[in-house]
């Protein structure tokens, strides 16, 4: 197959991608990821599947094949977390997760050594922290945000524990998760290639349920229970990272521990910060200005730098300030306490909510509404209409604009009417 050939087989790929909200904008850096990740043959196929998880029969019908070739293709994109599966109602289905967070950071959440790891590291450098455009597309493109920072639980005070909502705790999280899986953090693994890494720890990346299920199958993470993800949630506290996880109220897939030096959301909000890359905690810490002695520990600790003395007193800038409360834990004094915000921060429910709500903010909704083959089931598509009924009337509003439908206008003032 000649070159030209090979690229636009990686080109349709890419363009598969996009389809989805969180896409991955084209450059040369990108083709030679997806040609370590894919062979030729599994770009071809890949770029032919549904947005919604897909069975291996309907992959058959698509790709042209008896149903056990399309199983033997599944199951080996699977094995290496291209393609995430689960059983449903007693049978398989897979799904293409986006890049972020997604099949990216899965190659590079253990040590593997059938790809070449330290050039992959180098090329996600290349794409993520150089070129920019991937980052910029993913974290700044968006109202509703891909991912949001969990405050530190230990330092809330009795009246904030007490006003704290169950999907906001991180231990909530873990405590209900059906599988519990720890990984290497793929942020300071790449970054270990490099020789850029922090000393900061290395297995502690989080997922959960259907997704954790699948990485722990693969062997891409360690099957854990409740208690040891707590002490491993403890151990991100006393090192003081970041807590940032999946920007949904229910099935959350991920959490991530991370630092200010390795984590790309972070690096971001560090050069980036009054863009808001990532969903804020509901809280702002606040300086008590009388017993702060500037010592200056909170302005080391804060892992998007954040925080300044201004006259020997800690001064923080509430508009780009995170709420995740590591501030708090390094005042040797208690001078800082976290407060609620004026406003609450809006979560979506699940993953279709926030897919549905960044869809329409950039304009894709047709993606999501009209692929044929993603949406062949009513189950879908009123998945897909459910969400769009759950939000404000302004975003109703485009979403009938997008999608140009006298169905989805009559049926939102139906709903809007009742």
């Amino acid at each position: 197959m000649s070159h030209h050939s090979i690229k636009e087989g990686y080109k349709k790929l890419q363009e598969r991608i996009n389809r989805f909200p969180q896409g991955a904008p084209p450059s040369e850096t990108l083709y030679k990821i997806l040609a370590l990740l894919f062979s030729e043959k599994e770009a071809q196929l890949v770029s032919q599947v549904p947005i919604k998880p897909f069975t291996a029969k309907l992959a058959a019908k698509i790709w042209g094949m008896t149903e056990g070739q399309a199983s033997l293709i599944l199951e080996k994109l699977a094995s290496r977390c291209i393609l995430l599966d689960s059983e449903y109602r007693g049978e398989r289905y897979y799904m293409l997760p986006p890049p972020m967070a997604g099949f990216f950071e899965f190659a590079l959440m253990r040590v593997r050594t059938d790809i070449d790891q330290k050039l992959l590291s180098e090329l996600y450098y290349q794409y993520l922290n150089v070129e920019e455009d991937f980052i910029k597309d993913l974290f700044f493109n968006n109202e509703t945000k891909l991912g949001r920072v969990f405050v530190q639980e230990p330092v809330l005070t009795n009246e904030n524990t007490i006003h704290i909502l169950d999907y906001e705790r991180a231990s909530h999280i873990i405590k209900t998760a059906s599988h519990i899986g720890v990984s290497m953090c793929y942020c300071r693994h790449k970054m270990e290639h490099l020789k850029m890494a922090c000393d900061a720890p290395m297995e502690v990346c989080m997922t959960f349920n259907n997704t954790g299920d699948a990485l722990i199958r693969h062997e891409y993470a360690r099957r854990i229970e409740a208690s040891e993800a707590l002490e491993i949630l403890q151990k991100a506290y006393e090192n003081n990272l970041v807590q940032c996880g999946e920007n949904v109220r229910e099935d959350v897939s991920f959490i991530c521990n991370c630092c200010g030096c390795c984590c790309e959301g972070l690096q971001a909000a560090r050069k980036f910060g009054i863009l808001q890359p990532i969903q804020t905690t509901n809280y702002i810490p606040q300086v008590e200005e009388n017993s702060c002695i500037g010592c200056g520990k909170c302005v080391r600790a804060c892992p998007i730098g954040v925080i300044s003395l201004e006259n020997k007193k800690a001064k923080i800038a509430e508009d780009i300030c995170l709420g995740c409360g590591v501030c708090v834990r390094s005042c040797p004094k208690g001078s800082i306490n976290l407060k609620p915000r004026k406003e609450r921060v809006i979560t979506p429910v699940n993953s279709v909510h926030r897919a549905v709500l960044m869809a329409i903010e950039k304009g894709q909704l047709q993606h999501l509404i009209f692929d044929n083959q993603a949406f062949a089931s009513h189950r879908a598509m009123a998945a897909v209409l459910s969400a769009i009924l759950k939000m404000p009337g302004i975003k109703q509003a485009l979403a009938s604009k997008q999608m140009k439908s006298i169905y989805l206008e009559r049926l939102i003032s139906k709903y809007t009417r009742g």
